[in-house]
């Protein structure tokens, strides 16, 4: 299996500068676009580790930083016996600090159906008292393998129905906040090739949650998002983030005609302006 690192650093872009560029500030919104990009990074994550978990080793995986996951904290028990197998990553019961800043404990529960590459495969991941930075993550993320789409490339059904409860002493008192996920991921580039680096993807499909607070939100993927595994910004498509009762924000990261840069472009109400990514 091959690892994909989705960013949503882009997310929190979006709120910081929707809630600085726009007049009404009834319309500030940073909550939404934080837990989405906070829950679309971490279900991501997870999916990493347990691709990388399915060789038998976290050695080579990596975040986008290319810092390694501690693997000395992390041990990984197969089960073949069962029908579908499965595989469990073990972080251990207390907090173990990962090369990649992050602390981790708890377990990831992988159940899985074929190989990655193989036509309808699948693997279906799950939680145990999994917690990043004491935040507990639970629910469920499934990909399935649909074959080869009318283009000769992969494509792969990832759904997500999650939930996330907040560190009470980090987020102040603490809460739960939904997410779901469906999306769409087709591999278009670096499929011959054993690195991950060259990993190409298009991404379309829709997001919503519930804030701890319980404010609603949604995302919708307008025009595929471009993802160059080796690159940490999507470089082309567009998508909508709409917190319920606020204006939609609009995010186009190919205005440049799909150049590899730190750039993109807003339009909030009508008034468009460009942003530099983090």
């Amino acid at each position: 299996m091959k690892n994909l690192a989705l960013i949503a650093l882009f997310a929190l872009t979006i709120g910081f500068v929707g809630c600085k560029k726009d007049k009404d500030e009834a319309d500030a919104d940073t909550e939404s676009v934080s837990e989405n990009a906070w829950a679309d990074a971490v279900y991501d994550d997870v999916s990493s580790i347990s691709d990388e978990g399915y060789n038998g080793s976290l050695e080579s995986y990596k975040t986008m930083g290319n810092e390694k996951v501690l693997t000395t904290c992390a041990s990984i028990t197969f089960d073949t016996l069962t029908n579908p197998k499965s595989f469990t990553i073990d972080f251990g019961s207390t907090d173990c600090l990962c090369k990649d800043g992050t602390y981790r404990r708890g377990k990831i529960i992988v159940s899985y159906v074929g190989r990655y590459r193989d036509s309808l495969s699948s693997h279906t991941i799950t939680f145990d008292n999994f917690y990043s930075n004491s935040n507990k993550i639970e629910g469920t993320k499934t990909v399935v393998n649909n074959g080869r789409n009318s283009d000769g490339y992969l494509s792969y059904s990832v759904t997500v129905n999650g939930s996330i409860i907040w560190d009470s002493q980090t987020y102040g008192g603490g809460g739960t906040s939904t997410y779901n996920s469906s999306r769409t991921r087709v591999w278009t580039g670096g499929e011959s090739t054993a690195t991950w680096l060259d990993d190409v993807y298009l991404i379309s499909g829709t997001s919503s949650g519930i804030t701890r607070s319980g404010n609603a939100y949604s995302l919708v993927i307008t025009e595929p998002l471009k993802k160059e595994i080796g690159f940490r910004h999507f470089t082309d498509g567009t998508l909508e983030f709409t917190p319920a009762g606020k204006l939609v924000r609009i995010i186009d990261f190919g205005y440049l005609n799909g150049a590899r840069d730190n750039l993109a472009r807003v339009t909030i109400n009508g008034v468009s302006f460009n942003i530099q990514l983090k």
